[in-house]
């Protein structure tokens, strides 16, 4: 924002430019008046640009739907449940940088039209899975535990704690895209790499049935989960 020009308009003397009479008290008062008010919007316009959030936001807003989707799971059922997650899912995850990794070379050789409609079944396909295995509420607690840099990106460690049971470690893989902190990979109990595992899959599909078979599988695995099986052949 351009201050020079919020004093100019204010009636205010900005810095580098000269005060060519002397003001008077009453005058005085009226530009500290004057001065407070602009520095007030300024810190108002410019507070919440200034605090970006970091990669742990990012997680803790998966958290907070996921949780909230489990407390409502039955009354929303399979369908609402996915409803629910999947906006949460497009726009929190770096869905083109992992539908490119887990299809692999193969991915030059597809159409733009090609790219987005496998881009699109693995999103529902990603939204369907979390819709399906965080389905009700029993107590359990999603905590972030730690951050490490790795490299440009930023892996965030989580931990799924449920009364009674042994704590599932989650730690998510996160890089900026277009200034917001995204999830880049997955990785059960720190250490298996959802995006490989899918790749390897993705791969097999690929040579044993094409790129079209590779769509339909996902999209039956999305139909199957959220309950519309008969979509699904």
């Amino acid at each position: 924002m351009n201050t020079a020009r919020i004093a100019a308009s204010s009636g205010v003397a900005a810095v580098g430019f000269p005060v060519v009479a002397k003001a008077s008290p009453a005058a005085a008062r009226k530009t500290v008046t004057l001065l407070a008010a602009v520095s007030l919007a300024l810190g108002l316009f410019t507070g919440p640009a200034a605090a970006l959030a970091g990669p742990e936001d990012s997680v803790h807003n998966l958290y907070d739907t996921l949780l909230s989707t489990m407390k409502d799971g039955r009354t929303l059922g399979q369908s609402g449940r996915f409803a629910r997650i999947k906006p949460v899912i497009l726009r929190l995850f770096d869905l083109s940088r992992m539908t490119r990794l887990a299809v692999g070379a193969s991915w030059a050789s597809l159409s733009p039209a090609q790219q987005q409609q496998v881009e699109t079944a693995f999103g529902d396909y990603i939204s369907a899975t979390y819709a399906d295995r965080f389905d009700s509420y029993s107590g359990q607690q999603l905590e972030v535990t730690r951050r490490q840099s790795s490299g440009v990106d930023v892996l965030v460690g989580t931990r799924i704690v449920k009364p009674g049971g042994e704590p599932v470690g989650i730690a998510y893989l996160m890089h900026q895209n277009d200034g917001a902190w995204q999830i880049a990979d997955v990785y059960l109990d720190g250490a298996i790499s959802q995006l490989a595992t899918q790749r390897s899959e993705f791969g097999a599909i690929l040579r044993r049935e094409g790129f079209d078979g590779l769509v339909t599988t996902l999209n039956r695995k999305v139909n199957l989960l959220t309950g519309n099986v008969a979509r699904a052949w």
